[in-house]
Protein backbone atom coordinates (compact mmCIF):
# COMPACT_ATOMS: atom_id res chain seq x y z
CA UNK A 1 0.00 0.00 0.00
CA UNK A 2 1.25 3.61 -0.83
CA UNK A 3 2.46 5.70 2.20
CA UNK A 4 0.32 8.91 1.82
CA UNK A 5 2.22 10.41 4.65
CA UNK A 6 5.26 11.77 2.03
CA UNK A 7 3.11 12.91 -0.41
CA UNK A 8 3.54 16.61 -1.47
CA UNK A 9 0.36 19.04 -0.74
CA UNK A 10 0.81 22.25 -2.73
CA UNK A 11 -0.17 25.36 -1.75
CA UNK A 12 -0.15 28.74 -3.61
CA UNK A 13 3.39 30.36 -4.48
CA UNK A 14 5.43 32.61 -2.31
CA UNK A 15 6.13 35.01 -5.27
CA UNK A 16 8.12 32.84 -7.52
CA UNK A 17 8.79 29.92 -4.94
CA UNK A 18 6.55 26.92 -5.10
CA UNK A 19 4.88 25.88 -1.70
CA UNK A 20 4.99 22.16 -0.73
CA UNK A 21 4.32 20.65 2.59
CA UNK A 22 4.78 16.59 3.82
CA UNK A 23 4.29 15.04 6.71
CA UNK A 24 7.86 13.94 6.80
CA UNK A 25 9.66 16.62 9.96
CA UNK A 26 10.18 13.53 12.07
CA UNK A 27 9.16 14.00 16.03
CA UNK A 28 7.93 17.98 16.10
CA UNK A 29 6.22 19.08 18.90
CA UNK A 30 4.05 22.60 19.98
CA UNK A 31 5.20 22.23 23.64
CA UNK A 32 8.61 22.73 23.80
CA UNK A 33 8.22 24.48 26.84
CA UNK A 34 7.00 21.61 28.63
CA UNK A 35 10.60 21.53 29.61
CA UNK A 36 10.12 24.16 32.06
CA UNK A 37 7.24 22.24 34.52
CA UNK A 38 9.22 19.63 34.52
CA UNK A 39 12.03 21.67 35.86
CA UNK A 40 9.44 23.87 38.21
CA UNK A 41 8.01 20.71 39.46
CA UNK A 42 10.91 19.07 39.96
CA UNK A 43 12.22 21.59 42.61
CA UNK A 44 8.78 22.09 44.41
CA UNK A 45 8.54 17.92 44.50
CA UNK A 46 4.62 18.96 44.49
CA UNK A 47 3.54 16.41 42.14
CA UNK A 48 5.56 13.68 43.66
CA UNK A 49 3.99 14.16 46.85
CA UNK A 50 -0.05 14.63 45.49
CA UNK A 51 1.07 11.03 44.25
CA UNK A 52 2.11 9.39 48.06
CA UNK A 53 -1.34 10.94 48.94
CA UNK A 54 -2.98 7.54 46.84
CA UNK A 55 -2.42 3.67 47.86
CA UNK A 56 -1.37 2.11 45.23
CA UNK A 57 -3.51 -1.45 45.12
CA UNK A 58 -2.89 -2.24 41.33
CA UNK A 59 -0.87 -5.57 40.53
CA UNK A 60 2.10 -3.46 39.79
CA UNK A 61 3.51 -6.26 37.20
CA UNK A 62 0.97 -4.98 35.21
CA UNK A 63 0.83 -1.74 35.43
CA UNK A 64 3.22 0.44 32.54
CA UNK A 65 2.04 4.03 34.28
CA UNK A 66 2.96 4.38 37.79
CA UNK A 67 0.15 6.69 40.08
CA UNK A 68 2.99 10.17 39.58
CA UNK A 69 3.38 9.76 35.78
CA UNK A 70 -0.30 9.54 35.72
CA UNK A 71 -0.56 12.58 37.68
CA UNK A 72 2.25 14.45 35.85
CA UNK A 73 0.60 14.02 32.12
CA UNK A 74 -2.94 15.21 33.51
CA UNK A 75 -1.44 18.54 35.69
CA UNK A 76 1.59 19.07 32.59
CA UNK A 77 -1.42 18.45 30.07
CA UNK A 78 -3.85 21.11 31.55
CA UNK A 79 -1.12 23.65 32.17
CA UNK A 80 -0.55 23.11 28.12
CA UNK A 81 -4.15 24.02 27.57
CA UNK A 82 -5.63 20.33 27.10
CA UNK A 83 -8.49 20.42 29.30
CA UNK A 84 -10.25 16.98 28.25
CA UNK A 85 -9.12 13.88 28.91
CA UNK A 86 -10.05 12.73 24.99
CA UNK A 87 -7.07 15.02 23.92
CA UNK A 88 -4.41 12.07 25.52
CA UNK A 89 -5.48 9.64 22.75
CA UNK A 90 -3.36 11.51 20.63
CA UNK A 91 -1.42 13.85 22.97
CA UNK A 92 0.06 10.17 24.43
CA UNK A 93 2.34 10.02 21.93
CA UNK A 94 3.98 13.91 21.81
CA UNK A 95 7.45 13.25 22.25
CA UNK A 96 7.95 16.69 23.89
CA UNK A 97 4.89 15.69 26.65
CA UNK A 98 6.87 11.80 27.21
CA UNK A 99 10.64 13.63 27.60
CA UNK A 100 8.75 16.39 30.22
CA UNK A 101 7.60 13.52 31.95
CA UNK A 102 10.66 11.41 31.98
CA UNK A 103 9.51 8.72 29.80
CA UNK A 104 10.32 7.25 26.33
CA UNK A 105 7.13 5.29 25.46
CA UNK A 106 3.68 6.31 25.10
CA UNK A 107 1.50 7.22 27.83
CA UNK A 108 -1.07 6.33 29.74
CA UNK A 109 -4.66 5.90 27.23
CA UNK A 110 -7.67 8.29 28.38
CA UNK A 111 -9.73 5.27 29.58
CA UNK A 112 -6.45 4.73 31.91
CA UNK A 113 -6.34 7.81 32.94
CA UNK A 114 -10.56 7.94 33.55
CA UNK A 115 -10.32 4.76 35.42
CA UNK A 116 -7.45 6.46 37.75
CA UNK A 117 -9.48 9.85 38.19
CA UNK A 118 -12.12 7.71 39.64
CA UNK A 119 -10.45 5.60 42.21
CA UNK A 120 -9.99 9.09 43.99
CA UNK A 121 -11.97 9.75 47.44
CA UNK A 122 -12.28 11.83 50.28
CA UNK A 123 -8.94 10.86 51.62
CA UNK A 124 -7.10 11.42 48.58
CA UNK A 125 -8.85 15.05 48.96
CA UNK A 126 -7.67 15.78 52.17
CA UNK A 127 -4.36 14.81 51.85
CA UNK A 128 -3.99 16.67 48.53
CA UNK A 129 -5.39 19.67 50.37
CA UNK A 130 -2.58 18.91 53.35
CA UNK A 131 0.06 18.98 50.23
CA UNK A 132 -1.00 22.36 48.86
CA UNK A 133 -0.82 23.95 52.46
CA UNK A 134 2.49 22.27 52.88
CA UNK A 135 3.79 23.87 49.77
CA UNK A 136 2.58 27.12 50.79
CA UNK A 137 4.31 26.80 54.03
CA UNK A 138 7.34 25.93 52.08
CA UNK A 139 7.49 28.88 50.06
CA UNK A 140 8.37 31.38 53.02
CA UNK A 141 12.18 31.50 53.56
CA UNK A 142 11.75 33.49 56.58
CA UNK A 143 8.32 33.80 58.87
CA UNK A 144 5.87 35.96 57.33
CA UNK A 145 4.32 39.00 59.63
CA UNK A 146 1.01 38.81 58.25
CA UNK A 147 -1.59 36.55 55.86
CA UNK A 148 -4.33 37.45 54.14
CA UNK A 149 -6.54 34.35 53.74
CA UNK A 150 -9.21 35.24 51.17
CA UNK A 151 -12.10 33.33 50.98
CA UNK A 152 -14.29 33.27 47.95
CA UNK A 153 -17.34 30.97 46.33
CA UNK A 154 -18.02 30.24 42.54
CA UNK A 155 -20.37 28.77 40.19
CA UNK A 156 -19.36 25.55 38.66
CA UNK A 157 -21.60 24.58 35.71
CA UNK A 158 -22.50 20.80 35.12
CA UNK A 159 -24.57 20.00 32.08
CA UNK A 160 -25.59 16.41 33.10
CA UNK A 161 -26.75 14.06 35.98
CA UNK A 162 -23.79 14.65 38.60
CA UNK A 163 -23.57 13.40 41.74
CA UNK A 164 -24.19 16.52 44.03
CA UNK A 165 -26.11 17.98 40.70
CA UNK A 166 -28.62 21.37 42.03
CA UNK A 167 -30.16 24.11 40.53
CA UNK A 168 -28.73 27.68 41.69
CA UNK A 169 -31.29 30.44 41.96
CA UNK A 170 -28.65 33.34 41.65
CA UNK A 171 -26.78 31.94 38.68
CA UNK A 172 -29.71 30.61 37.17
CA UNK A 173 -28.13 27.30 36.42
CA UNK A 174 -27.44 23.81 37.52
CA UNK A 175 -23.81 23.81 38.95
CA UNK A 176 -21.69 22.96 41.65
CA UNK A 177 -20.53 26.03 44.52
CA UNK A 178 -16.38 25.60 44.88
CA UNK A 179 -14.95 27.33 47.81
CA UNK A 180 -11.47 28.76 47.37
CA UNK A 181 -9.32 30.30 49.72
CA UNK A 182 -5.88 32.36 48.37
CA UNK A 183 -3.32 34.07 50.06
CA UNK A 184 -2.21 36.68 47.54
CA UNK A 185 -1.68 34.92 44.74
CA UNK A 186 -0.94 31.15 46.31
CA UNK A 187 -4.01 28.81 46.57
CA UNK A 188 -4.44 27.26 49.77
CA UNK A 189 -7.88 25.36 49.28
CA UNK A 190 -10.07 24.86 46.42
CA UNK A 191 -13.28 22.53 48.16
CA UNK A 192 -15.88 21.43 45.77
CA UNK A 193 -19.52 21.74 47.26
CA UNK A 194 -23.14 21.11 46.13
CA UNK A 195 -25.10 24.07 45.56
CA UNK A 196 -27.88 23.68 47.19
CA UNK A 197 -26.18 24.93 50.56
CA UNK A 198 -25.34 28.66 51.95
CA UNK A 199 -22.55 29.82 50.63
CA UNK A 200 -20.74 30.32 53.33
CA UNK A 201 -21.18 26.32 54.77
CA UNK A 202 -17.87 25.02 55.63
CA UNK A 203 -15.85 28.35 55.60
CA UNK A 204 -16.21 28.77 59.30
CA UNK A 205 -14.19 25.08 59.86
CA UNK A 206 -11.84 25.39 57.02
CA UNK A 207 -10.54 28.79 58.23
CA UNK A 208 -10.16 27.03 61.60
CA UNK A 209 -7.80 24.69 60.47
CA UNK A 210 -5.71 26.78 58.27
CA UNK A 211 -5.24 28.79 60.99
CA UNK A 212 -4.53 26.30 63.28
CA UNK A 213 -1.83 24.29 61.35
CA UNK A 214 -0.34 28.35 60.55
CA UNK A 215 -0.07 28.76 63.98
CA UNK A 216 1.82 26.12 64.47
CA UNK A 217 4.13 27.01 62.22
CA UNK A 218 4.38 30.82 62.34
CA UNK A 219 2.79 31.28 65.98
CA UNK A 220 3.71 35.17 66.02
CA UNK A 221 1.90 35.34 62.25
CA UNK A 222 -1.01 37.94 62.59
CA UNK A 223 -3.74 36.38 60.13
CA UNK A 224 -6.83 38.69 58.91
CA UNK A 225 -9.76 36.97 57.23
CA UNK A 226 -11.37 38.56 53.93
CA UNK A 227 -14.56 37.87 52.29
CA UNK A 228 -17.52 39.47 51.08
CA UNK A 229 -21.19 39.61 53.12
CA UNK A 230 -21.74 36.04 51.80
CA UNK A 231 -19.50 35.01 54.38
CA UNK A 232 -20.50 37.06 57.40
CA UNK A 233 -21.30 34.60 59.89
CA UNK A 234 -21.70 35.16 63.22
CA UNK A 235 -20.07 32.31 64.51
CA UNK A 236 -17.08 32.95 62.82
CA UNK A 237 -16.83 36.36 63.79
CA UNK A 238 -17.46 35.11 67.30
CA UNK A 239 -14.54 32.64 66.30
CA UNK A 240 -12.06 34.81 65.19
CA UNK A 241 -12.86 37.16 67.80
CA UNK A 242 -11.60 34.37 70.46
CA UNK A 243 -8.86 33.03 68.27
CA UNK A 244 -7.38 37.08 67.45
CA UNK A 245 -7.43 36.47 64.03
CA UNK A 246 -8.52 39.98 62.56
CA UNK A 247 -11.25 40.15 59.94
CA UNK A 248 -12.50 42.62 57.27
CA UNK A 249 -15.66 41.44 56.06
CA UNK A 250 -18.55 42.64 53.81
CA UNK A 251 -22.08 43.21 55.24
CA UNK A 252 -25.23 42.93 53.37
CA UNK A 253 -27.68 45.91 53.26
CA UNK A 254 -30.75 46.25 55.56
CA UNK A 255 -32.82 48.93 57.07
CA UNK A 256 -31.41 49.04 60.56
CA UNK A 257 -27.66 49.45 59.15
CA UNK A 258 -29.29 51.83 56.25
CA UNK A 259 -31.01 54.08 59.32
CA UNK A 260 -27.37 54.08 61.54
CA UNK A 261 -25.91 55.56 58.65
CA UNK A 262 -28.19 57.70 57.32
CA UNK A 263 -26.15 60.97 58.26
CA UNK A 264 -23.61 59.38 56.01
CA UNK A 265 -25.72 59.14 53.32
CA UNK A 266 -27.81 62.20 53.25
CA UNK A 267 -24.60 64.17 52.80
CA UNK A 268 -22.97 62.61 50.31
CA UNK A 269 -26.73 63.36 48.64
CA UNK A 270 -26.15 66.95 49.57
CA UNK A 271 -22.35 67.18 48.40
CA UNK A 272 -23.74 65.64 44.58
CA UNK A 273 -26.83 67.97 44.80
CA UNK A 274 -24.15 70.72 44.70
CA UNK A 275 -21.28 69.63 42.72
CA UNK A 276 -23.42 66.77 40.37
CA UNK A 277 -20.11 64.78 40.94
CA UNK A 278 -19.87 61.20 42.17
CA UNK A 279 -19.33 61.10 45.75
CA UNK A 280 -18.36 58.96 48.10
CA UNK A 281 -18.00 59.80 52.10
CA UNK A 282 -16.40 57.34 54.57
CA UNK A 283 -17.27 56.63 58.08
CA UNK A 284 -18.21 54.17 60.89
CA UNK A 285 -20.72 52.94 62.95
CA UNK A 286 -21.61 50.64 66.04
CA UNK A 287 -23.84 47.75 64.89
CA UNK A 288 -24.49 44.14 66.35
CA UNK A 289 -27.47 41.78 64.38
CA UNK A 290 -29.70 40.19 66.55
CA UNK A 291 -27.88 36.77 66.41
CA UNK A 292 -24.94 38.60 67.63
CA UNK A 293 -23.03 38.71 70.73
CA UNK A 294 -22.04 42.47 71.08
CA UNK A 295 -22.07 45.27 69.38
CA UNK A 296 -19.19 45.65 66.09
CA UNK A 297 -17.30 48.42 64.07
CA UNK A 298 -18.61 48.58 60.67
CA UNK A 299 -16.98 51.01 58.21
CA UNK A 300 -19.89 53.09 55.84
CA UNK A 301 -18.59 53.98 52.42
CA UNK A 302 -21.33 56.57 51.38
CA UNK A 303 -21.85 56.57 47.49
CA UNK A 304 -23.68 59.06 45.35
CA UNK A 305 -24.16 59.32 41.95
CA UNK A 306 -26.38 59.86 38.88
CA UNK A 307 -27.56 56.40 39.68
CA UNK A 308 -28.25 57.23 43.63
CA UNK A 309 -27.47 56.20 46.36
CA UNK A 310 -25.23 53.43 46.59
CA UNK A 311 -24.46 52.62 50.05
CA UNK A 312 -21.62 49.86 50.97
CA UNK A 313 -20.29 48.09 54.20
CA UNK A 314 -17.91 46.40 55.88
CA UNK A 315 -17.60 44.49 59.73
CA UNK A 316 -14.24 44.62 60.58
CA UNK A 317 -11.93 44.71 64.03
CA UNK A 318 -9.12 46.19 62.72
CA UNK A 319 -8.24 49.74 64.13
CA UNK A 320 -7.30 52.48 61.83
CA UNK A 321 -8.89 55.14 59.09
CA UNK A 322 -12.19 54.01 57.73
CA UNK A 323 -11.50 55.36 53.75
CA UNK A 324 -7.88 53.38 54.50
CA UNK A 325 -9.24 49.87 55.61
CA UNK A 326 -11.70 50.00 52.62
CA UNK A 327 -9.79 51.20 49.38
CA UNK A 328 -6.40 49.66 50.21
CA UNK A 329 -7.74 46.44 52.83
CA UNK A 330 -11.19 45.47 51.82
CA UNK A 331 -11.35 45.97 48.36
CA UNK A 332 -7.96 44.39 46.97
CA UNK A 333 -10.20 41.12 47.85
CA UNK A 334 -11.40 41.63 44.14
CA UNK A 335 -7.74 40.42 42.97
CA UNK A 336 -8.56 36.84 44.71
CA UNK A 337 -11.68 36.85 41.62
CA UNK A 338 -8.79 36.77 39.18
CA UNK A 339 -7.17 34.22 40.60
CA UNK A 340 -10.45 32.08 40.18
CA UNK A 341 -11.04 33.18 37.02
CA UNK A 342 -7.35 31.96 36.13
CA UNK A 343 -8.03 28.64 37.38
CA UNK A 344 -11.70 28.53 35.88
CA UNK A 345 -10.64 29.96 32.71
CA UNK A 346 -7.52 28.87 31.88
CA UNK A 347 -6.99 25.50 33.79
CA UNK A 348 -10.58 24.02 33.12
CA UNK A 349 -11.59 23.81 36.71
CA UNK A 350 -14.96 23.32 35.56
CA UNK A 351 -14.37 20.12 33.87
CA UNK A 352 -16.11 18.66 36.39
CA UNK A 353 -18.07 16.05 34.15
CA UNK A 354 -17.59 12.81 36.16
CA UNK A 355 -21.12 11.37 37.07
CA UNK A 356 -19.43 10.86 40.82
CA UNK A 357 -18.63 13.01 43.60
CA UNK A 358 -14.77 12.70 44.61
CA UNK A 359 -13.89 12.15 40.61
CA UNK A 360 -14.84 15.54 40.32
CA UNK A 361 -13.61 16.73 43.51
CA UNK A 362 -10.44 15.33 42.73
CA UNK A 363 -10.70 17.31 38.79
CA UNK A 364 -10.65 20.08 40.49
CA UNK A 365 -7.79 20.34 42.47
CA UNK A 366 -5.59 18.45 39.16
CA UNK A 367 -6.58 22.00 38.37
CA UNK A 368 -5.65 23.51 41.22
CA UNK A 369 -2.43 21.73 41.29
CA UNK A 370 -2.01 23.22 37.59
CA UNK A 371 -2.26 26.58 38.97
CA UNK A 372 0.39 26.14 41.72
CA UNK A 373 3.02 25.42 38.99
CA UNK A 374 2.23 28.00 36.82
CA UNK A 375 1.56 30.25 39.87
CA UNK A 376 5.25 29.16 41.05
CA UNK A 377 6.47 30.17 37.82
CA UNK A 378 5.54 33.08 37.70
CA UNK A 379 6.33 34.26 40.99
CA UNK A 380 9.93 32.45 41.20
CA UNK A 381 11.26 32.75 37.74
CA UNK A 382 9.01 35.78 36.20
CA UNK A 383 9.68 38.27 39.29
CA UNK A 384 10.84 41.50 37.23
CA UNK A 385 10.18 40.47 33.71
CA UNK A 386 8.00 41.72 31.41
CA UNK A 387 5.57 38.78 32.29
CA UNK A 388 6.07 38.97 36.33
CA UNK A 389 2.03 39.90 36.23
CA UNK A 390 1.03 38.01 33.19
CA UNK A 391 -1.88 35.30 33.98
CA UNK A 392 -1.85 32.10 33.03
CA UNK A 393 -2.95 32.14 29.57
CA UNK A 394 0.15 34.90 28.44
CA UNK A 395 2.87 32.26 29.92
CA UNK A 396 1.41 29.15 28.63
CA UNK A 397 1.23 30.65 25.23
CA UNK A 398 4.62 33.17 25.45
CA UNK A 399 6.88 30.27 27.42
CA UNK A 400 5.25 26.71 26.80
CA UNK A 401 3.65 26.42 23.52
CA UNK A 402 6.73 26.52 21.46
CA UNK A 403 7.52 24.68 18.13
CA UNK A 404 10.49 22.32 18.50
CA UNK A 405 11.66 19.75 16.87
CA UNK A 406 13.26 16.53 19.22
CA UNK A 407 15.79 14.33 18.51
CA UNK A 408 16.69 11.01 20.67
CA UNK A 409 18.80 8.80 20.50
CA UNK A 410 20.51 6.38 23.30
CA UNK A 411 22.31 9.38 24.97
CA UNK A 412 20.81 12.19 24.50
CA UNK A 413 17.10 14.21 23.96
CA UNK A 414 17.70 17.17 22.23
CA UNK A 415 14.71 19.93 21.53
CA UNK A 416 15.56 22.07 19.10
CA UNK A 417 13.38 24.77 19.21
CA UNK A 418 11.65 27.35 16.86
CA UNK A 419 14.79 29.77 15.74
CA UNK A 420 11.95 32.23 15.04
CA UNK A 421 10.70 31.54 18.52
CA UNK A 422 9.85 35.88 20.12
CA UNK A 423 10.83 35.12 23.48
CA UNK A 424 14.38 33.60 23.21
CA UNK A 425 15.67 35.77 26.19
CA UNK A 426 12.95 35.75 28.05
CA UNK A 427 12.92 31.78 28.35
CA UNK A 428 16.86 31.68 28.96
CA UNK A 429 16.14 34.09 32.01
CA UNK A 430 13.75 31.46 33.06
CA UNK A 431 15.74 28.56 32.84
CA UNK A 432 18.08 29.90 34.69
CA UNK A 433 15.83 31.03 37.26
CA UNK A 434 14.88 27.41 37.81
CA UNK A 435 18.00 25.76 38.09
CA UNK A 436 17.67 25.55 41.64
CA UNK A 437 20.37 23.10 42.30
Amino acid sequence: MTDCNHISLTFPRCKRRKVEATFSGGEVTSDGGSLLLRQMDHHLGLLRDVADCFDDVRRQASCSHDVESLIRQRVFALCLGYEDLNDHQELRNDPGIQTALGRDVPLASPSTLCRFENRSNRAVAWKIHEVLLNQFIASFDDPPAELILDFDATDDPVHGSQEGRFFHGYYDKYCFLPLYVFCGEQLLASYLRPSNIDGAKHAGALLRLLVLRLRAVWPDVRIIFRADSGFCRHKVLDWCDWKNVDYIIGLAKNKRVNALAEPFIEQAEVNYQTCHIKQRLFGEIEYGAKSWKKQRRVIVKAEHSSKGANPRYVVTNIPGDPQELYDHLYCQRGEMENRIKEQQLYLFADRTSCHNWWPNQFRLLLSSLGYVLMESIRRLALRDTELARACCHTIRLKLLKIGAIILRNTRRVRFLLSSSYPYQSLFRKVWQQLQFE
